[in-house]
């Protein structure tokens, strides 16, 4: 922003060394952490060093002579408020009007894409969600979902090219035990209404009936022996009811405005998988243990020569010489990477109990030699307890479904819409409740650290004024009524003048972070940093919305105002959008 200014200090900088005979020094510019004043700061600790040419001396004092004479011998220049020379370090402060008027205009000029980087030329994969095919979506699905939707949108925020990726588990015994259910009780239904909810039906039922009758048992066997020699009519229904449960995963992710770029399946990796075995048994790496009664291992810690327990044991086949899930997440890893060779990193959302497990399958392929396998990393998280301590338990038919936790969320904040806003038509109060209750489920768990459990409940997610979504956008409401009632353009650019109050300057603050806060949240990995700035945005701009006059003000404070207005609702908009929830435009 004051790129210039600060390259013709830089010069005058180097003029000043090469004047006084002082070795050259590379300028970094790091930011005066905010205090009322914008500023940036370098420093001359490793210059003062180098003068002593490994002598011995002291660097502070040094240091410190070096800063006053350059301050002293600088001429504060445009833009710029005060030069000060303090304890080694030169501190540049920037004047607060001109400051206020280039973030409110590069914010109004960028708008949605204030906030964002340059292309950086860098990969990367968020494969998240992994939704059993056959099976209801219900609410243990959504903190994956969330986070790693969220993300992908913050990588791509910071310059990287993202790569969404979903992997649904589309065989396994709890296909079968559907399969064996629908082609013996159910055989030519199909959903008209609600997939998900009748596909989890359908195998809460085949688990019930076997929980009643183990007799059946056998008979889900020699629906698996059909499926393992490809029987037509087995696989044929197999790949018709997967699209049904596919579909009812995109009706999901499209309410939730979730996206995906590609799809991997368990069932396009269970050959590969034991070729990768065959191949493992081959060089060494794994013990084939089936001879004798056992399955096909990679002792870890004997392999890295480690004395202490770390890795364990990896089973990567079993004893009857079926895939595991080892198995195919060796052959996911390595078509990952032959899909896209250029990947800086292939990250992994799946929740903290398979942590052990991706430690073991990132090793057994570093071991085997492939070079990529060190920039597999699993990014980890906690569960979601609901209300009541509800189980997630699919096999009983007891899960709370997705549908359900929307509609519960659309229902009680059409409530509060109705309440605050009476005068919208009913079409307009559905839609913005559909807004708020979907940022209401979302928010919580995205605004926790991802390695801390969610305790989700309608009070705190649906808080008007509180840590909650529902504030954010009603932060964004207000200042878009302000706008809407100015009935002109929004007028050009102004320097607010040096006045600024307290609340304005807050606010300012808040909005010239998001670029630096967006490049932190991805190196971090951390959605909470996001989660908190834009509920500081939205606290602030209260705090501005009570303090400081708008429309009634005097010009040319006015214009100002209602320009910072202008960009606060943008950052705020900005905000909201990384997080995947809507800015409605009343509430």
């Amino acid at each position: 922003m004051f790129e210039l200014e600060q390259a013709l200090i830089e010069e005058k900088i180097n003029q000043y060394l090469r004047t006084t005979n002082l070795p050259e020094m590379e300028i970094r510019w790091a930011w005066i952490p905010f205090n009322g004043q914008w500023g940036i700061s370098t420093s001359f600790f490793q210059l003062a060093a180098k003068t002593f040419a490994g002598e011995k001396g002291n660097v502070a004092q040094r240091a410190t002579e070096i800063a006053q004479g350059i301050a002293s011998a600088i001429k504060i220049p445009d833009g710029f408020s005060k030069i000060e020379a303090l304890n080694g370090y030169l501190n540049l402060f920037f004047s607060p009007s001109i400051y206020t008027q280039r973030i409110v205009d590069e914010v109004l000029e960028k708008e949605s894409n204030f906030g964002r980087n340059e292309r950086l030329g860098k990969r990367v994969m968020f494969e998240f969600s992994h939704p059993n095919t056959h099976k209801a979506f219900h609410v243990g699905h959504l903190r994956s979902a969330f986070l790693g939707d969220v993300l992908s949108r913050i990588s791509d925020a910071a310059g990287y090219d993202v790569i969404r990726a979903n992997y649904p588990g589309d065989i396994g015994m709890h296909v079968i035990k559907w399969l064996w259910n629908y082609l013996k009780f159910h055989k030519g239904e199909r959903p008209e209404k609600d997939i998900t909810r009748w596909m989890g039906s359908l195998y809460a039922e085949a688990v019930k009936r076997l929980d009643e009758n183990p007799d059946l048992e056998n008979e889900v066997k020699e629906t698996y022996i059909k499926w393992d020699q490809k029987d037509p009519e087995v696989v044929e229904c197999w790949k018709e009811t997967r699209e049904w449960s596919l579909e009812g995963f995109k009706e999901m992710y499209a309410k939730l405005d979730i996206k995906f770029d590609k799809y991997y399946f368990n069932s396009m990796f269970e050959d590969l998988g034991k070729e990768m075995v065959d191949d493992l048994i081959a060089r060494g790496i794994a013990q084939d243990e089936r001879a004798e009664g056992g399955a096909v291992i990679v002792k870890l810690d004997e392999k890295l020569g480690l004395k202490d327990e770390k890795y364990r044991v990896l089973v990567v086949r079993r004893s009857d010489g079926t895939a595991l899930y080892a198995t195919e997440d060796l052959a996911l890893a390595r078509q990952k990477f032959l899909d896209y060779s250029d990947l800086e990193r292939s990250y992994y959302v799946v929740d903290v109990r398979q942590s052990l497990h991706f430690q073991q399958v990132f090793k057994t392929l570093e071991i085997a030699g492939y070079d990529w396998a060190t920039r597999c990393q699993h990014v980890s998280y906690e569960l979601v307890n609901l209300p009541g301590n509800v189980v997630m338990a699919s096999r009983e038919g007891t899960v709370v479904l997705l549908e359900d936790l929307l509609r519960e969320a659309t229902a009680r904040a059409l409530e509060v819409v109705r309440e605050k806003n009476p005068d919208l038509s009913e079409e307009n109060k559905i839609e913005i409740a559909e807004a708020v209750g979907i940022g209401a489920i979302k928010f919580p768990m995205l605004s926790r650290e991802s390695g801390k459990i969610v305790t989700f409940d309608w009070e705190s997610a649906l808080d008007f004024n509180g840590q909650a979504a529902p504030y954010i956008q009603y932060a964004y409401v207000r200042a878009n009524s302000i706008l809407k009632k100015m009935n002109s353009p929004l007028p050009e650019s102004v320097n607010p003048g040096e006045k600024l109050t307290q609340s304005e300057i807050a606010l300012i603050d808040l909005i010239s972070r998001m670029p630096s806060e967006i490049q932190k949240a991805a190196k971090d990995l951390k959605p909470l940093t996001i989660c908190n700035l834009a509920y500081e945005l939205a606290r602030a701009f209260n705090d501005f919305y009570t303090q400081c006059p708008v429309l009634s003000a005097e010009e040319p404070i006015r214009s100002a105002r209602l320009r910072l207005v202008a960009a606060a609702r943008q950052a705020i908009a900005n905000s909201l959008a990384l997080l995947g929830i809507t800015a409605p435009q009343a509430m």
